[in-house]
């Protein structure tokens, strides 16, 4: 339990030094890294609802030929 509660320290103190490295070291504003952030976001959210419309008209579209009535 012990060793575990170390290697949780351990990441949380190397979460908070990588990110206050990374607050004093970027040359850009607050404001232009959350409207990159918030860009990426929305493109990233856009490729995955068409991820998944393609993905459903797929299944549907396998659906629908396993609906078909089978003669044979």
């Amino acid at each position: 339990m012990e060793k575990t509660l170390s290697y949780l320290a351990g990441i949380v103190t190397g979460a908070l030094v990588g990110a206050t490295i990374v607050v004093l070291f970027t040359p850009a504003s607050g404001e232009t890294i959350r409207s990159d952030l918030r860009n990426r976001f929305d493109r990233l959210r856009m490729q995955m609802q068409d991820a998944a419309d393609d993905r459903r008209a797929e299944l549907e579209g396998q659906l629908a030929h396993l609906r078909e009535p089978r003669t044979g």
